[in-house]
């Protein structure tokens, strides 16, 4: 039974774990991805942090985008001709708690993003680098863990701010007969940062069942909404409406199955569904502006491995349903846009522990 409790919960730590990050939530390919992970569990193999101790992690993201949806229906008429828009993600994040109390912890979030977006039958290439929009998130558990081990749950509130650029472009030659390089702005769904503040709100939630613990977790990331001050292209103000790429909400929603491996110490499969997207409609402010609504319900098999001061976790989602929903000028102008959205998300993270009582181990 005590394998059972130090291997109960150690779950959203996928993705970098903000998940929607401590910085949070992140769909896929042409909507939105900045957040690598979600960042709210017990993150030692005995569950709980201890007052005083401090966990850094790395997380990792990777994807590549380039099904292309209209609503839930795959556009596959675009790879035929081979106009098909690929965009490729490779997001970290660097995450530092301090656990001030056995119930209460601080969690600073910097995700760091490489990405690129081509279009197949495009001349170049636009690429972005650079940290993303940092965040500050205080976690709490409702129950005391020093009296429950066998299940409890977390809820986390937080701040995110603008500290990634939302308007990285590129110096490109946008055909073979161009004769000077021209400056291009990013596709926002590249670009580090979202122009915005917003806050963030997180839960956790486990229970251990016999040899099984089940759990659930997320993070909803509420804007402040509006558009920023990006102009899409030199065109782009031919359509007033979505001229500026609009400041927009994420969310991530994960639940699952955890079974720790007897055989082999320190070791815990994984299973759930995982969805994450981008809403239509803010929770504040207008919904004007450019977005690629929609989100991607992916199954998630994964493994965590700890070893003293050390975690490592690893996942891939395999995304079985895609909807590019409508945007609020979509309905306004009668028109439906669509998504490119990725097959898999590959996420990994390392966790290291150091304990406020050197030597101490749980």
């Amino acid at each position: 039974m005590l394998g059972t409790y130090r291997t109960a919960v150690v779950f959203a730590l996928a993705a970098g774990l903000a998940s929607f990050s401590s910085a949070p939530a992140r769909a896929q390919g042409c909507i939105v991805a900045r957040s690598s992970s979600a960042d709210m569990s017990p993150e030692t193999e005995g569950g709980y942090l201890e007052p005083g101790d401090w966990t850094m992690v790395v997380g990792y993201r990777h994807q590549f985008s380039y099904d292309h949806f209209v609503g839930d229906v795959e556009q596959a008429y675009r790879l035929q001709q081979g106009t098909q828009v690929m965009n490729k993600i490779n997001l970290e994040n660097l995450d530092v708690t301090y656990q001030a109390t056995s119930r209460f912890s601080l969690t600073l979030s910097v995700p760091v993003l490489l990405a690129s977006r081509r279009a197949n039958n495009s001349y170049y290439t636009s690429a972005t680098s650079g940290i993303g929009d940092t965040s500050l998130i205080a976690q709490g558990w409702l129950w005391n863990p020093r009296t429950t081990k066998r299940g409890n749950i977390s809820i986390g509130l937080g701040v995110q701010g603008p500290t990634g650029k939302d308007n990285e472009a590129n110096n490109v030659y946008t055909s073979a007969a161009a004769t000077a390089p021209s400056v291009v702005t990013a596709d926002y769904s590249i670009q580090p940062g979202s122009g915005g503040w917003a806050g963030i709100f997180q839960w956790q939630a486990f229970r251990a069942v016999s040899a099984f613990t089940f759990y659930t977790d997320g993070d909803y990331v509420a804007t402040q909404g509006g558009y920023n001050d990006v102009l899409r292209s030199a065109t782009a103000l031919n359509q007033p409406l979505t001229a500026y790429n609009a400041i927009q909400d994420q969310y991530l929603m994960e639940a699952g199955v955890a079974h720790p491996i007897s055989k082999i110490k320190g070791l815990t499969l994984t299973f759930g569904p995982r969805m994450e997207g981008v809403p239509a409609r803010d929770i504040w402010g207008n919904n004007l502006g450019f977005r690629r609504p929609g989100f991607a319900i992916s199954a998630e098999p994964g493994f965590i491995y700890s070893n003293g001061r050390n975690m490592f976790q690893f996942s891939v989602g395999k995304a079985i349903y895609r909807d590019r929903t409508r945007s609020v000028p979509d309905d306004i102008l009668g028109t439906h846009g669509d998504a490119a959205f990725a097959d898999y998300v590959w996420l990994a993270s390392y966790t290291y522990r150091l304990p406020a009582h050197s030597g101490s181990e749980h």
